[in-house]
């Protein structure tokens, strides 16, 4: 049983990534550029973050990925190092970052706010199913929670790096946003998984299929897939 539901987990983590390579774009150019900034000087650190964009990039089309991923780190790390530039402060590449975790945020907690949890979104655009079965009653407050849950973490995270930075505290920013970034995520939609699939079973609404095929109450439920 632990072996298939561990399975079950890969398949679905396989289903949310699929596509999605930016592992490389988030990680490599700000490793670089405090190791070199650290090592080198200020001016170094920000050409080559860029030039390793670059080359994430040409990685990616010779690989006949998609260019909108290629494109979109190339113009993150630009706009990153832009703003390090004009402020003239090695913190200051991580400012986008920080822009981008308060709007995530506030449209987290807005979804919430409106009763369209975010995380039925990320869903419905992962796995297509219909959006009306995301707000059926028994099936809602599943996504709620979790949505909830995401909030928490969201907010635990962005209270930590302005924390840092506003220390002026590059390296541990640094290793803040390598930590709560792909690895922390990952084990969130784990624990999105697993009580998502066990909350809809409690809920006892209908399966996608059974929505589909407007199946009359009492029904199966979705006992895989969130």
């Amino acid at each position: 049983m632990k072996q298939s539901k561990g399975r079950e987990l890969l398949d679905e983590l396989r289903t949310v990534f699929s596509g999605r390579n930016s592992f490389l774009d988030a990680i490599l150019p700000p490793i670089i550029f405090i190791l070199i900034n650290g090592l080198v000087s200020f001016q170094a650190a920000m050409w080559s973050a860029l030039i390793v964009a670059v080359v994430i990039a040409i990685f990616r089309i010779s690989r006949k990925q998609s260019l909108v991923y290629a494109l979109a780190g190339i113009a993150s790390v630009a706009v990153a190092i832009g703003i390090a530039w004009f402020l003239g402060k090695s913190e200051g590449f991580f400012l986008p970052g920080l822009v981008s975790g308060s709007m995530t945020l506030l449209l987290t907690i807005v979804s919430l706010v409106i009763r369209r949890p975010m995380v039925a979104w990320t869903s419905y655009i992962a796995r297509r199913w219909p959006l009306d079965w995301y707000w059926h009653p028994q099936v809602r407050p599943a996504y709620s929670e979790v949505t909830f849950a995401w909030a928490l973490f969201f907010a635990a995270r962005l209270l930590l790096q302005f924390s840092l930075f506003e220390n002026q505290d590059v390296n541990s920013l640094a290793l803040t946003n390598f930590i709560t970034g792909w690895p922390a995520t990952i084990l969130l939609l784990i624990f999105s998984y697993l009580y998502g699939t066990w909350r809809l079973v409690k809920l006892s609404g209908p399966s996608v299929e059974e929505f589909r095929n407007n199946t009359p109450a009492p029904w199966k439920g979705q006992t895989r897939g969130f």
